[in-house]
């Protein structure tokens, strides 16, 4: 099936900064709603994690003036990168939830090159069906999650940068459940989250303070679906809200609790 690619979102107004220890970073400011109005800028970032975060980095993080960082990753995860540096006034808000990667063990086969487990958990398609998978899990199975952080943006987490391990999945789903409940077009989103696949983007795989291993031309074609953003991932995000709630109104009603109230705090904090 071909892969059909949306057009990318307009630009944010600052240049993009290079970050040398932190990956995926950007604005997601300048996305367009469906009533013509936009997500101001300067407001909601997301990336990979700041466990590696330089000096430099994190000067540039501290100038945002954020609020409060959402981190999504679980405790393998912090465990396997370290603890995100710290950012004077800023709130740190851990949020687990499931990475499709499995953790731990599963980086140690990585690392370790064990060809004939990866092939075995990853061959034959069950790496691309593991990521759609697990992305509609996240949808049924971490509305909780999701609705606390929609209630943070519409009280008193402002601005805010949501990350994960990567930037690319719990952190890019997080931000596109936010973005839905903006009223931003699924276009438009489904475009943010496939930047996570530019190469400056891309996760670099560092665990334990290791410097990166290159990896077998077969282990790179097996971990793909892994490290892809897939239009067919988020896709199936929206498709499993649309099936399961018939919509984003009763989702964000009923399976994230946001009252009329809140979506009309959250809208007004966000958009222009």
């Amino acid at each position: 099936m071909t892969q059909q690619i949306p057009p990318s979102p307009p630009s944010t107004p600052l240049p993009e900064p290079e970050l040398s220890g932190v990956r995926n970073f950007r604005d997601v400011g300048g996305l367009p709603t469906a009533d013509g109005r936009r997500v101001k800028t300067g407001r909601l970032f997301r990336s990979g994690h700041l466990a590696h975060a330089t000096e430099t980095d994190a000067e540039f993080l501290a100038s945002l003036g954020l609020h409060t960082v959402f981190d999504f990753r679980n405790t393998a995860d912090q465990a396997l990168e370290g603890p995100d540096v710290e950012l004077p006034g800023v709130r740190n808000v851990n949020i687990p939830m499931s990475d499709p990667a499995a953790g731990k063990e599963f980086w140690t086969m990585v690392r370790d090159g064990d060809l004939g487990r990866l092939r075995g958990i990853l061959g034959d398609g069950k790496a691309f069906a593991r990521m759609v998978d697990s992305y509609r899990s996240m949808v049924v199975d971490r509305t909780a999650e999701h609705g606390r952080v929609l209630h943070a943006l519409a009280e008193d987490s402002l601005p805010a940068l949501m990350h994960c391990a990567a930037g690319k999945d719990r952190a890019g789903l997080s931000i596109a459940v936010t973005l839905l409940a903006l009223g931003v077009e699924r276009e438009a989103i489904l475009a943010d989250y496939l930047e996570s696949n530019a190469p400056h983007r891309r996760y670099r795989l560092r665990r334990g303070g290791e410097a990166p291993r290159p990896r077998s031309p077969e282990v790179t074609e097996l971990l793909a679906p892994l490290f892809d953003a897939r239009a067919a991932y988020l896709t199936a995000a929206f498709d499993t809200i649309d099936a399961h709630w018939g919509g984003v109104d009763r989702y964000l009603a009923e399976g994230l609790g946001l009252t009329s109230g809140t979506l009309g705090r959250l809208r007004e904090r966000l958009l222009d």
